[in-house]
């Protein structure tokens, strides 16, 4: 599949994706693709499907740096990141081959919802009680463990198809369902994101979506904004963070719903 060619995303405006979805990435612990696939339909010139698979690809690098911050301040639970990943990289290659096959205008309203999702979440994170666990505690319950697979499974999900990383669902999953603390759910969810990238770019390039090269520009570049963004994050009051996470939402669904309703006027 090759649906169209991509000179309009040229290495400067890369370049600038890569920027802004890097900073995002590891400050709010979402591989960046909740910024990147709206900039790159928008500022690249890609339809959503194309978008969707650069925003996987370009998260790789971006989550593999910004989950270092986390890693050193002890806010990543590797237990958890593991059943995540079970899940995670099975979901990735049904959401990837969905991909190739979905409709544009659905893809496009599947992220709308997706923002929409996100910016409840915040606004409830930014009012309500913080969870207590801040740290990685020890072996889950049998019944926790095989909540986190099938967390998993719909991150991964939703990363091969969206192009968003997973962690816009990992992370609120996290916190509401087993109580992580929202810095302590930003960590496991990024270091997840890495063989869920992996595993959703490898059938995404069979299919021909993405172009390697320019994929690696972005998330090269993001993932040298990610460090600082995810060094930020882990000194943000959590109030703050979910406030700020939910204003990039809007500006996000705001560009998604524009070029929605532009496509569906041609």
């Amino acid at each position: 599949m090759n649906e169209q060619t991509d000179e309009s995303l040229t290495p400067p405006r890369a370049v600038l994706v890569g920027v802004v979805g890097g900073t995002f990435s590891g400050l709010f612990g979402l591989g960046g693709g909740i910024v990147m696939v709206p900039l790159l339909t928008s500022l690249g010139g890609l339809t959503q499907r194309r978008a969707s698979a650069y925003s996987l690809a370009a998260i790789l690098p971006a989550a593999i740096v910004g989950s270092i911050p986390y890693l050193t301040h002890d806010a990543v639970d590797l237990i958890a990141a593991g059943l995540l990943v079970v899940g995670a990289v099975i979901g990735a290659v049904v959401g990837a081959r969905l991909l190739a096959r979905v409709p544009e205008t659905l893809l496009r309203w599947l992220f709308v919802g997706v923002l929409v999702a996100g910016i409840v979440r915040s606004v409830m994170d930014a009012f309500g009680e913080p969870p207590s666990v801040d740290t990685a505690e020890g072996l889950p319950s049998v019944l926790d463990g095989a909540g986190m697979i099938g967390l998993g499974l719909v991150m991964g999900v939703a990363s091969g198809l969206l192009g968003i990383g997973g962690g816009q669902l990992a992370v609120p999953g996290l916190s509401a369902l087993f109580d992580f603390a929202p810095a302590l759910a930003k960590g496991t969810s990024l270091v997840a994101m890495i063989p869920t990238a992996i595993s959703g770019t490898w059938v995404n390039v069979r299919n021909r979506l993405v172009h390697l090269k320019m994929a690696a520009l972005i998330g090269l570049v993001a993932s040298g904004f990610s460090f600082g963004g995810a060094s930020l994050s882990v000194v943000m009051p959590d109030d703050v963070a979910s406030i700020a996470f939910a204003a990039l939402l809007v500006f996000a669904l705001v560009q998604q719903i524009r070029k929605a309703l532009e496509k569906q006027r041609h």
